[in-house]
């Protein structure tokens, strides 16, 4: 049997000794660091809400007049301009019969009494605009001939061009706003449903009465925001605060339970305007908290501290 040598094995007990005098030392636990993210929050506004589409309408006068020559003759006077405004009754043309122009001045040396001109006074039959003027002072015309054409101001109306599809919304339209391509905007109210559709775009013209006086050229383009959708008392938050997947199959927010907790909540939307977004449900209470930034990202259940509350 091989023997230790003496002075090492008196080595290796005297450390056996040592550890085993040692006293265990507990492993100091990391502590632990919880991390919160900073968000600015919201809370829900209860408010009308409309959703619109922006369509074009056409001003138009949709009667015009036309004023014809009643006899043969020539034109001595023509007492109007094209873009007068007119009123009915007021004289526009004088003309001279033909006869008159024959002998006329016969029956005037006969008997100075007679005070016989032959002149033939044509007024207008309606009030507006003279948009045509046909002749001029010294032209010959014949019984029937067209002399000038008014357009009438009674009948000054805009036509909306409305797609079929959306004439089930039309109820929500009966006092409509226009606006006009310099920024003017006018009050009108849906007078009548034309009963004819245009073929090719298939869209029904609705007739749109305006209740102001000023002077509008026909032809002017103005813009309607036609109501589609409309909520009286809506839940709006804003579009931030709206959150979604990569499929757009689910749609949250993410509520505050507590000063420094918010969870995930999944909502229906309803109508969205500009950066406005309708929750049908679920109800939310007017002192609910939001998040409206910071929320992008975030855990069903997270950490939080809130830099801001927005009202």
């Amino acid at each position: 049997m091989k023997k230790w040598n003496k002075p090492l094995l008196l080595y290796f007990t005297f450390h056996l000794f040592l550890l085993g005098c040692q006293s265990e030392q507990p492993a100091a636990k990391e502590e632990e660091v919880q991390v919160r993210t900073p968000v600015t929050v919201t809370s829900i506004t209860i408010a009308p809400l409309a959703e619109y589409i922006e369509l074009n309408a056409t001003s138009a006068f949709l009667q015009k007049s036309i004023i014809k020559a009643n006899t043969n003759g020539y034109i001595q006077a023509v007492n109007t301009r094209i873009g007068q405004y007119v009123k009915s009754g007021q004289s526009l043309f004088l003309v001279k019969t033909k006869e008159s122009s024959s002998i006329g001045n016969s029956i005037s040396l006969l008997d100075s009494t007679l005070h016989f001109s032959g002149l033939n006074n044509i007024p207008a039959n309606t009030m507006g605009y003279i948009t045509e003027l046909n002749h001029q002072n010294g032209d010959y015309i014949q019984d029937g001939d067209q002399l000038a054409v008014i357009s009438n101001q009674e009948s000054f109306a805009f036509l909306l061009n409305l797609p079929y599809e959306l004439k089930p919304y039309l109820s929500l339209n009966m006092k409509i706003d226009l606006l006009l391509p310099d920024g003017v905007k006018l009050q009108g109210s849906v007078s009548s449903v034309m009963p004819s559709m245009d073929a090719a775009t298939q869209t029904q013209p609705i007739l749109i009465r305006i209740s102001s006086k000023a002077p509008i050229p026909e032809n002017l383009v103005a813009k309607v925001h036609f109501i589609k959708s409309y909520r009286d008392r809506a839940m709006i938050l804003p579009k931030a605060a709206i959150l979604t997947d990569e499929a757009q199959s689910n749609t949250w927010v993410m509520r505050m339970i507590d000063t420094v907790t918010a969870v995930k909540v999944i909502v229906q939307k309803g109508i969205t305007v500009n950066d406005r977004v309708e929750i049908i449900s679920p109800k939310f209470l007017a002192t609910d908290k939001i998040l409206v930034s910071g929320n992008f990202g975030l855990p069903d259940t997270a950490k939080v501290i809130v830099i801001k509350d927005n009202p």
